[in-house]
Order: C-alpha cells, then sequence, then structure tokens
C-alpha cells in the first residue's frame, strides 16, 4: 500500500504551498495518511459490522447457495462458461459474467466448509474497509494529483483534510448496504478494488520525477510498463463486474483534465477554427497523451468485443416487469422517465433513508404522462446539474474547476452501464450501482463545502463543522440500522414493503417464505396478491400452482400453469410445471408434450429429464424412461434421483448385470449417498454376490449411524443364510430406530427363522 511519511510533499527540496493551503480552511484535522487511514478503516468497518451474522438472503440463495459453481466439487472450469447464478451463458441467462467473485465465493465455502454465512459477510466487510482506504488515496491524487516525495521516492498524498473528508462520507455512507451486507454485493466490492487499484497504477504511469507545482504538468514521456499493468487491473475488475470496464473513462478525464491540464472547450475550440497549428508547441506532450489515450481505447474496445463475444453475440432478455421503464412508448415519455429514475438514484445519495433491496414491480410507477407531477424531479436534476456543469465548462481550468470536472466523472462514468442508454437493463434501481459513483458524490459534497468555508466568515466554517458532523453521524447510524434489515429474509422483505407496498416481487418473496415456513395458506394470498399488482408475474403463477398441485388442486394449477405458458412461451420451467399437474390429472399425452417443450426451450435440464423418465416408466416404456434418466445423470452428474430410478428399475427388470454398472458409476459420484448404497447391495444379494454387498455396506456403515444400512447388512446376511451376524445388524438397526416397523417386522422373521419365537 503506498503511504506518505506524514508530511506534505517537497518539491525540488521546498513544501509546496498550493498544496499546503488549498484545503486548509475545511475544518478539519490534518492528518498523516497512515492515521487518516486506520481511521477510515475502523469507521468502515464498524458501520456495517453488524451484518457479519446476518443470513445469505434474497440474490444471496441464488447466487451462492443454488449455484453449483461454488461447490468444490464442479469443476474449476465451469464458471468460466457459465453466468453469475451458475446457468449457461445462453438466450435465457442475464449473461452476468463475473468468474472472479464466484471464485471468492468457492474460496469461502472451502475455508468455512461449507455455507456459513459468517464467513462470507466478514470477507465483504474487510473488503469495504480496504475499498474505502485506498479511496482516500484515490480521493487525495483526485484533487492534487500524483505527488512524489523527492527525498524519498514515494507516492506522498496531498489535501488530506479534503480527501480524509471524502473517504469518511464514502466509507459510512449507507447507500453501500446493499453492498457490504448483501454477499452478491463482492461483486462490487472486488471491482471498486481493482478499479481504483489500476486508476493509482494508471496515475503512478503519468508522475513526472521532477515538478515545480500541482498544475498540470504534461508529462513528454510515461511509464508504459505502468500503463499496461494499470489495463490488466481493468481486465481483472471487468471479470469481477461488468462495471469495472467504466476506470477506462475515469482514467482518460483524469489524464485529460489533471495531468494535461486540457480545456476541453478550449480544445473543442482550436478544432472548430481549424487552429491545431496553434499547439505544434506542445506537439512532444500531446503526442504522449494521444498514446496512451490510445491504449485505454484499445484496451476498452477489446474488453466490450469479448464480453459480447462471451454473450453469444446477443444481449440478455428482460420482460417488462423486470425494467418497465425502458418499454414506455414514445421517445419524450422515455427520456422524461430515465431521467426521472436518474433522480431518483441522486435523491438516494443525498437522503439515504428510501432503501429497498428490490426497486421493481410497482415500486416507481412509469410515468405516463406530462401532466404527472413527477416530473418536477426531471425539472430538478436537470437544474441542478445544468448549474454544475456550466461552473465546469466556463472561466479559467483552476483547481475548482478541475476537481469538478472530475467529481463529476466519477459521479456519472461508473453508472453509465445501469443508465439504459446503451442497452437495456434488467432492473429500475440498483443500490449496489452506486458503489462507485458514490465517491463522485462525496467530492461534489466537499468540494462544495470547501467553497463556503474559503469564501465566509468563521461562523459559516463552524456550521459546515456542525453540518458535516451531524451528516456523518446520521450516515453512520442508518448504516447500522439498514445492515440489521438484512439479518434474516422475514426482516429483509418486511422493511422492502415498507418502502415499497406495491412491490410485487416483495410478496412473492414473503410468500416464499411462508411456504417454507409451512403456512400455505398466507403463502396463496401473499402470491394471489403478487398476481393482481403484476398480472403477467410468471413466477408467482409457478409457486402458486405448485402449491395446488401439492394440495391435488390439480385444476386450478392447469389453469395458472396454462396462462404462464401463454405470457412466455419460452419459459421452460412453466412448461416443466404443467407436465407435472398434467400428470396428476391422468393427462399422459399432453404432459410428454410439456415436458418436450420444456427440453426444446432449455435441451440441458435435467430436471425434466427425471420428470420424463418417470412418466415413461408409469406407461411402460422402461427402455425410453431409463434413457431419459441417464440423460439426466450425464447433464448433472450428482443427480440422485435419476441414478436411484435407473438403479431401481433395472433391478425391477431383472437386468441385474448393466444395474451394477450403473450403481458403480453413481458411486464414483455420490459415494456417500446411503439409498444408492442399499440399492446396488440389494442387486449384489439378488444375483448372490453377498461377499461384495458386505464389503459395500460395512464401508458405508463406518461412521455412519443410518439404520436402514444395518437393516441392509441384517437382510443380506439373512439370504446368506448367516442368521447371527442377520440378528446382530437387525438388532443395531432396532437400537437406532427403535420404533421402524420395517426393521421390527424383518426381525420377527429372522426371529422365526432361527426358531427363538413361534
Amino acid at each position: 500500500m503506498m503511504a506518505s511519511r506524514g508530511r506534505w510533499p517537497k518539491i525540488n527540496g521546498r513544501v509546496n504551498s498550493d498544496v499546503d493551503q488549498w484545503d486548509d480552511v475545511l475544518p478539519v484535522p490534518k492528518l498523516s495518511f497512515s492515521v487518516a487511514s486506520v481511521i477510515v478503516f475502523c469507521l468502515a468497518v464498524l458501520c456495517f459490522a453488524n451484518s457479519h451474522d446476518a443470513g445469505l438472503v434474497f440474490d444471496d440463495e441464488r447466487a451462492i447457495i443454488k449455484n453449483r459453481d461454488v461447490l468444490p466439487e464442479t469443476p474449476l472450469s465451469e464458471i468460466f462458461v457459465h453466468d453469475f447464478w451458475g446457468q449457461m451463458l445462453d438466450n435465457m441467462s442475464h449473461k452476468s459474467y463475473r468468474p472472479l467473485t464466484v471464485m471468492t465465493y468457492r474460496w469461502n465455502y472451502a475455508w468455512a466448509g461449507g455455507f456459513h454465512p459468517r464467513g462470507f459477510h466478514v470477507v465483504n466487510i474487510v473488503l469495504h474497509g480496504l475499498v474505502s482506504v485506498i479511496f482516500l488515496a484515490v480521493f487525495s491524487v483526485l484533487m492534487s494529483g500524483y505527488q512524489v516525495d523527492q527525498e524519498s521516492g514515494r507516492p506522498v498524498f496531498a489535501s488530506p483534510r479534503a480527501a480524509l473528508l471524502c473517504a469518511v462520507l464514502f466509507a459510512v455512507h449507507p447507500i453501500h448496504t446493499e453492498s457490504v451486507a448483501g454477499v452478491v454485493g463482492r461483486a462490487d466490492l472486488l471491482c471498486a478494488l481493482t478499479c481504483l487499484l489500476s486508476f493509482l497504477l494508471y496515475a503512478r504511469c503519468c508522475s513526472p520525477s521532477d515538478v515545480s507545482s500541482l498544475v498540470s504538468y504534461r508529462p513528454e514521456s510515461f511509464s508504459l510498463v505502468s500503463v499496461l499493468a494499470s489495463m490488466c487491473l481493468c481486465v481483472v475488475s471487468t471479470f469481477c463486474k461488468e462495471q469495472g470496464i467504466t476506470v477506462i473513462g475515469i482514467c482518460s478525464v483524469y489524464d485529460v483534465i489533471v495531468v494535461c491540464g486540457v480545456d476541453p472547450l478550449h480544445l473543442l475550440t482550436y478544432i472548430r477554427r481549424g487552429t491545431i497549428k496553434d499547439l505544434q508547441g506542445l506537439a512532444r506532450w500531446v503526442k504522449s497523451l494521444i498514446k496512451r489515450q490510445l491504449i485505454l481505447f484499445l484496451t476498452g474496445v477489446s474488453l466490450l468485443i469479448t464480453r459480447i463475444r462471451i454473450m453469444g453475440s446477443t444481449t440478455p432478455i428482460f420482460t417488462e416487469d423486470n425494467n418497465p421503464h425502458s418499454f414506455v412508448d414514445g421517445t419524450v415519455l422515455r427520456v422524461l422517465n430515465y431521467n426521472y429514475l436518474y433522480a431518483m438514484n441522486v435523491w438516494l445519495l443525498l437522503n439515504p433513508w428510501w432503501l429497498c433491496c428490490d426497486w421493481s414491480m410497482g415500486c416507481i410507477p412509469v410515468l405516463t404522462s406530462l401532466a404527472d407531477s413527477r416530473i418536477l424531479a426531471d425539472i430538478a436534476l436537470w437544474v441542478g446539474f445544468g448549474a454544475l456543469f456550466y461552473l465546469s465548462c466556463h472561466g479559467e481550468l483552476s483547481r475548482n474547476r478541475r476537481i469538478l470536472i472530475i467529481s463529476l466523472a466519477l459521479l456519472g462514468i461508473p453508472f453509465l452501464p445501469a443508465s439504459n442508454l446503451f442497452f437495456r437493463v434488467g432492473f429500475v434501481i440498483a443500490e449496489r450501482i452506486l458503489y462507485l459513483s458514490c465517491a463522485g458524490f462525496c467530492m461534489l459534497v466537499v468540494l462544495g463545502a470547501r467553497q463556503i468555508c474559503f469564501h465566509l466568515n468563521n461562523t459559516a466554517k463552524q456550521l459546515v463543522k456542525t453540518g458535516f458532523t451531524f451528516l456523518i453521524l446520521v450516515y453512520a447510524l442508518r448504516s447500522i440500522q439498514r445492515c440489521q434489515d438484512y439479518r434474516g429474509r422475514t426482516t429483509l422483505y418486511t422493511s422492502a414493503l415498507k418502502v415499497c407496498p406495491l412491490n410485487a416481487k416483495v410478496h412473492y418473496n414473503i410468500a416464499g417464505v411462508l411456504t417454507d415456513d409451512h403456512d400455505t395458506d398466507s403463502a396463496i394470498e401473499e402470491y394471489r396478491l403478487a398476481l393482481e399488482l403484476s398480472p403477467h408475474y410468471v413466477d408467482a403463477m409457478n409457486n402458486l400452482a405448485m402449491i395446488f398441485r401439492d394440495r391435488r388442486r390439480f385444476q386450478e394449477a392447469e389453469e395458472l400453469l396454462e396462462s404462464a405458458v401463454r405470457i412466455s412461451p419460452s419459459d421452460a420451467v412453466s412448461w416443466l410445471n404443467l407436465g407435472v399437474v398434467q400428470i396428476g390429472l391422468q393427462k399422459m399425452g399432453p404432459a410428454e408434450d410439456s415436458f418436450l417443450e420444456a427440453l426444446r426451450h432449455r435441451r440441458k435440464y435435467p430436471g425434466c429429464l427425471f420428470n420424463l423418465g418417470n412418466l415413461y416408466k408409469y406407461q411402460g416404456r422402461h427402455t425410453e424412461a431409463i434413457n431419459a434418466w441417464q440423460n439426466a445423470t450425464q447433464i448433472s452428474p450428482t443427480y440422485t434421483g435419476a441414478w436411484k430410478h435407473t438403479l431401481m428399475l433395472l433391478h425391477d427388470l431383472g437386468r441385474y448385470v448393466r444395474a451394477i454398472e450403473v450403481g458403480k458409476e453413481a458411486l464414483k459420484v455420490l459415494p456417500d449417498e446411503t439409498d444408492l448404497v442399499i440399492n446396488l447391495a440389494n442387486v449384489y444379494t439378488k444375483v448372490e454376490k453377498f461377499k461384495e454387498g458386505e464389503r459395500l455396506l460395512q464401508a458405508a456403515i463406518k461412521g455412519n449411524k443410518n439404520p436402514l444400512l444395518h437393516h441392509s447388512l441384517g437382510m443380506l446376511y439373512y439370504r446368506w443364510e448367516k442368521y447371527e451376524e442377520a440378528e446382530k445388524a437387525m438388532l443395531r438397526a432396532k437400537q437406532l430406530s427403535p420404533s421402524d416397523p420395517l426393521i421390527l417386522n424383518d426381525l420377527q422373521m429372522l426371529h422365526r427363522k432361527m426358531g427363538k419365537i413361534k
């Protein structure tokens, strides 16, 4: 980590007065970088520390618990062909490609020996602390340029007051709760960490060996090694989260505005007047700048091409429920809707009290008329940013103006992927997206405070000091309070309802919690409410239909699922569930058609193949059933049900040799699966291969207290006519499960055989 020597940088043996005075007006103590780092890290950790024992909730369940790529037995190469959620990068995928983030989940799983939430959360908390500390260095560089101590050659981070204030605001801001308390937010944390390191390396490559002031120094050469290392970190950042590519834009603006001090408007004026010859005296530094910008451009293009190829040259498909504002008809209304969403994002940065884990499906109603009063928020956004852009484009390219430009760049550039300007995104608002943009917001706040303190009297300084103290305290308390919501699913979804009572997805998630708690009556009501709010909510239809199926209300379930496939004809899950319900209605032909339709839309669908095999078995089409189950195990080698059903059917058909082959294959991938061991032992018993069965069962029994294993061993000995050994095994099974009727009946049968009872 780059560190300062606890004093101002010396330039040619003298302390630079520009550095020394610019932020002296701020009512903040002047601390060394090391002391400031400790303060920032501690604040960042303390504000979110109470999330260390939170659960794995909401998106964590899908991205971690249900993601097979997190499990050690899944080949590591799989994470590079799957999306963030563990699905193939096909047309059904959201195509969020973050293999390096998934790799850290694997490490967490390996270290903790399972899905223990504490380890996952602690890593997130520490990462946020590290990001906050690195931002302390980045804020210094953005405000004062990259400084080098001439005595030691070490980097020295200037503007300690302003940088410290920015870093503290960033560290405690409640908008980060979703990124820190939600484990899926690790993608944002890792992306930010590598982005910042990439930026610092780029800033270093432009640093001069000798400068006389903090104004732009326009280097005529640069370190190619540092630039390439910076771009490598940019690539790493992009593979943590797609947003990482935006560091290229930040580096470009920093290079042009801070390093070279190029006024964009003046440059455009030169170009428009055809007076490029006026720049001939600066040809050497211009050539150096162009080389650096070309490297940035080529890296960005290469990353974009790579991402497009990974995505299969198609963008992800989102429904209107995911992002209704992007489906509005008419350019004017769509622009107004987008700007309203931008205004909402700015409001969340200014006043992060109104926070929600999910902003989709009715949280923010669409603007459908020019008479909608919410257009006032658009006007406020345009006026506010219009004023900032005016200030950034007029006047001399002073230090304040450079900082304003870079602040706006840091606020806006990381947000571009979520802006809907280049492609449709799958959300309305996502608080995690604002993790990096929050830094630009903090710089704007501190720059504004500095200007107030500079132009007004000591009373104003005291008011600024009081205001910042109050703001930091409120932000910190809100962060601590918000972390409490992530302790469990119920608290998280209840807090979401307070913000978005009309959000169908929140009601859907609450219904899921109620179903898990076996309160299906209340779950049905929540699913119905979700469907009232969003009549085309296919997932709610599926889950409600499954409850009806379990209650044998097959007709209602079929009606729901038929509606689901009409709304979303390519939804393989709906076709699968429809087939299962049709079996319950004894509609075997339509059920087969539904399963085959599901497989047409998702070719590698082991669950569908398993159910199709069950249908074929019921119809007596045994060969087709076995083929379906074996196809399921080829796609998902750990699909226990498919292995078990194949083994049992082969046993029932008397195909014992093939059954033994299948059983051995199954136990290679599922060596601890008791049902497979028992079924294979039964086959060995059937063909009188007693020794093989005995070895198999005895190996499984070691360290396993499952009574069925002892019972199976007892039955093997019984048919082997080793009655004493059979009795020992049966008695052990009875000891482990005293009331099991099967064990009691078979033990009684054995005792009759042995003549112990009549």
